[in-house]
Parts: structure tokens; sequence; C-alpha cells
């Protein structure tokens, strides 16, 4: 018999895979659904951060416009998962082919998503992604590998 808690991370989990699957589609209406109305998003890009749902999908315009074909891959998710809040950790990378024919695999992130339970849905309230940091150089180091 399946517990609430595994019902709840299944749950997140394709939460993810849908995602993912909206980046790749390039579907900004797909994603709307996924994120709540307040989220709080700090991403690679400035600025530090972006509050609200249509400044999330805002930060995702550019990946839309600047490709053609987009790639983008989440591994090692871990969850952890409560009555209705959760958060989790994984690693993502974004890739594709650019609308003038280059293309690029991309650079491993590292990101953290932060969820709660709304009316029975669970949508990310709050995520981050980060990209290690030289420090003596300010330097990002773009060529780990999880």
């Amino acid at each position: 018999m399946t517990t609430q808690h595994e019902a709840d991370e299944a749950r997140i989990r394709r939460l993810v895979h849908e995602l993912v699957e909206g980046v790749q589609g390039k579907d900004p209406d797909g994603l709307r659904r996924l994120y709540a109305t307040d989220i709080v998003s700090f991403d690679v890009q400035p600025p530090l951060q972006h509050v609200g749902i249509e400044a999330k999908l805002r930060n995702w315009a550019p990946v839309f416009t600047s490709f053609e074909t987009v790639t983008y891959e989440v591994r090692d998710l871990t969850l952890t998962v409560g009555d209705d809040l959760a958060f989790g950790h994984a690693f993502a990378r974004l890739g594709g082919t650019f609308k003038d024919g280059t293309a690029t695999s991309g650079m491993w992130v590292r990101v953290t998503y932060c969820l709660r339970k709304i009316d029975g849905t669970w949508l990310i309230v709050h995520d981050q992604v980060s990209v290690p940091l030289d420090v003596r150089t300010g330097t990002g180091a773009v060529d780990l590998e999880p």
C-alpha cells in the first residue's frame, strides 16, 4: 500500500518531469501550471531574484527565443516530502541548437526546488539555480559534471 508521502513524492517527480518537457517543448503555458503565482526564483541570470509567475516565465523566454531545439536534463533528484511542504535538489543541464545552427551541450548547474501543496496541488514556490564559483577569480566553474 502506498503512503501519502510516497504518492506525493511520485507526484513531485512527475512535476519535475513536466518541467523538463515544458522547457524542451518551449511551452510557457505548460510551465505556468507548475509554479505558484507568487514564486520567488533565484536563477543564474540577473537580477538577483525573479518574483511572481510572470517574472519566472520572462526568465525562460530567452531560452525559447534563442534556441531552435532545446534539451533539458535533470539528474540525481533527491526529495524530502512533508505534508504540505517539500524540497529537492538536483543537477540540471540546458542545451540544444541555437537558431543559427550552433549546437551546445550546455553546462551542469545545481538546482534546488521548494514546493507547497496548495489546494491539493504541488507547486514550485521557490527555485534556485547556481554555478560553483572560483572565489579568487570570480569566475564560474562551468566545466564540472555530476
